[in-house]
């Protein structure tokens, strides 16, 4: 059983203002053109907000480590998943229109 915590008042705002900075430099990054960098920028700053949504609205960070296993494993199948799919989609054969 994990122990009590209390995040209080000021960590929820705190996080939530570090929410919409990044919210807002997504939109900033959006309007530069980074190249082929765009899409990772843009699913870097994602990731970093997804984990602050876990650790902090979802008490990841509070919990018994065994819910990180949890988390990971489906993390890493979901990985999995699209690496299948792209390995799938980049070895496939074009084919050619006979008509």
């Amino acid at each position: 059983m994990s122990q009590e915590h209390t995040i209080g008042f000021k960590g929820y705002l705190r996080i939530l203002i570090l929410l919409l900075v990044l919210t807002a430099l997504t939109l900033g990054v959006s309007l530069v053109d980074f190249g082929m960098l765009n899409t990772f920028i843009a699913m870097l700053i994602a990731t970093i907000k997804g984990m602050l949504v876990l650790l902090y609205f979802m008490h990841l960070k509070y919990d018994d480590k065994s819910y990180w296993v949890v988390f990971g494993s489906s993390v890493f199948f979901l990985i999995l998943f699209f690496l299948l799919s792209e390995i799938d989609i980049a070895t496939r054969v074009l084919e050619v229109n006979t008509l």
